[in-house]
């Protein structure tokens, strides 16, 4: 990230539009929450997911999300459910009609746990759309096992995970 811009408005109201976050506060009680308690609730939930910096997380030196969550086709969808066979895999419809899935469960499902680990890289014990560094590992390792990742999905349910990072020099990822 180079450069943010942010609009703000003095004494704003929030607008709460991510599931896990509308979960959060209502377990909590808050019906209209402020700027603060969004806030805090943000950072319980990714603190849960060990995306928050913590010297004593074992998974604190992640990569982060690693792949975008797959939008697809009213019929894509369809025809993944089949190969899942699961009729409560994760979605949530978009405005345009198409369908948004969860990387995470599809990783999953594809055979991938959380905590699994490929030498000096891994996946999150908490979240598995994180890939994890551990001593020794290198950028090519963690390029290495997003690929398997990648591969493995696409071959159980015909989805082709896109990296959510951007990589520099652009043609870095060309095997990925």
């Amino acid at each position: 990230v180079l450069a943010v811009t942010y609009r703000l408005e003095p004494d704003g109201r929030p607008r709460v539009r991510y599931a896990d976050l509308e979960q959060h506060l209502a377990a909590r009680g808050v019906a209209t929450p402020s700027l603060a308690e969004v806030r805090a609730s943000i950072l319980d939930i990714r603190r849960g997911k060990s995306m928050v910096l913590d010297p004593d997380d074992p998974n604190r030196r992640s990569c982060g999300s690693f792949f975008l969550n797959p939008i697809v086709s009213p019929e894509e969808c369809a025809r993944i459910e089949a190969r899942a066979g699961d009729a409560a895999m994760p979605r949530w419809r978009q405005t345009d009609g198409r369908i948004k899935l969860a990387a995470g469960w599809l990783i999953e499902r594809a055979g991938f746990a959380r905590g699994t680990r490929a030498g000096p890289v891994g996946l999150s014990t908490r979240h598995t759309l994180a890939i994890v560094c551990h001593d020794g590992a290198r950028a090519r390792d963690v390029l290495d096992l997003a690929a398997r990742i990648r591969d493995r999905v696409e071959a159980r349910f015909g989805v082709r995970l896109v990296p959510e990072p951007a990589f520099w020099p652009t043609g870095a990822l060309t095997r990925l």
